[in-house]
């Protein structure tokens, strides 16, 4: 579940053919592998785009492929217009699809674009995780440890990265998480009818409540019946909307599981780094779990790729939003488009 970025203006071709490659400022060429072979090459020759882009394929929040939150990263994705990111994505299938551009492996940086198969959206959590893990194998030389400053839209994202035995270990920078008004009462009562609870599901001690560290979403905390929650309310964004929230995120804080979906109730997500950080500030901040210690929330064992997501607070109560990123599969997009 992702935050919404406004639409677009029309993209314009060049007339001449482009050649994109990857920018490595401050590298002076020396020291770092030419990202030459994974530039993406479209080409206007007699009104055909002839397109050519590697990607990688991951699986974030998982030590093991074919499982957590699966991630389509295309490389050096420079210049290409957002319709053509757009096809791609649907050509994929994933819930996101990350493309990199300015990529600066010397100085840990590169811009991140994150598109649904609806939209291009402003922030989401695994495609940030996945897009720094990347990264990280590209480097011309193993890391025990990097930072990464990834360019989202008009925000900037710090997350690091760190070698393991066949994954990489990922953590973005989520901020201090913003609690808002509790939501009792009548409102409160229509969340739950919306998100198909019964009554007496939700949890007796703890509130429905927006919670933000970016991206805001409505904690709905329940006792019991997570099985059970889906979204049932034909107008659920518009409700949201009456709560500031952009998302629902249905917690269960006993076992620490969480569910959530797009806003129609068609797809849920498998693991949404961006409702974890949220999530855990509530849990903290109604003294469920202590200030300060590290916690796991689970997710994705209805959608069949069981996922668990790392929330690490910081001593200035910054959280920190991680987890492993197994490697499934490279290839190369080679196509003609018209």
């Amino acid at each position: 579940m992702r935050q919404r970025r406004p639409a677009r203006a029309g993209w314009r071709w060049a007339p001449a053919p482009q050649r994109l490659c990857c920018s490595q400022p401050g590298s002076g060429g020396q020291g770092l592998p030419s990202l030459a072979g994974v530039a993406a090459t479209v080409a206007l020759v007699r009104e055909i785009v002839m397109l050519d882009l590697e990607y990688r394929h991951v699986d974030v929040f998982s030590r093991r492929a074919l499982r957590g939150n699966g991630l389509v990263v295309v490389l050096n994705a420079a210049s290409l217009p957002a319709a053509v990111m757009q096809d791609v994505t649907r050509e994929v299938r994933q819930f996101e699809t990350a493309f990199l551009t300015e990529v600066d492996l010397a100085g840990g940086s590169a811009r991140l674009r994150i598109f649904t198969e609806d939209e291009e959206l402003d922030f989401a959590g695994h495609p940030v995780l996945g897009a720094a893990a990347v990264l990280h194998t590209l480097l011309p030389a193993s890391a025990a440890e990097r930072t990464w400053a990834l360019a989202v839209a008009q925000r900037t994202v710090s997350a690091r990265t760190r070698g393991a035995a066949g994954w990489i270990d990922a953590a973005m920078d989520q901020g201090v998480p913003h609690v808002g008004p509790v939501i009792a009462g009548e409102p409160g009562r229509a969340y739950r009818d919306a998100l198909n609870l019964a009554p007496g599901q939700l949890h007796p001690a703890l509130p429905v409540q927006v919670v933000s560290t970016g991206l805001p979403y409505l904690i709905v905390p329940v006792h019991d019946g997570l099985e059970r929650a889906r979204i049932c309310h034909p107008r659920f964004e518009e409700l949201l909307a009456a709560s500031g929230a952009k998302f629902a995120y249905v917690l269960d804080p006993d076992r620490l599981e969480g569910r959530t979906w797009d806003n129609a109730g068609r797809i849920e997500d498998v693991a949404t780094g961006s409702a974890a950080g949220p999530a855990a500030g509530y849990l903290m901040h109604h003294g469920v779990r202590p200030r300060g210690e590290p916690l796991l929330i689970h997710q994705g064992r209805f959608t069949g790729r069981p996922s668990t997501i790392e929330v690490r607070p910081g001593p200035d109560g910054r959280l920190w939003v991680g987890g492993p990123v197994a490697p499934v599969a490279s290839g190369r997009f080679h196509a003609r488009l018209t």
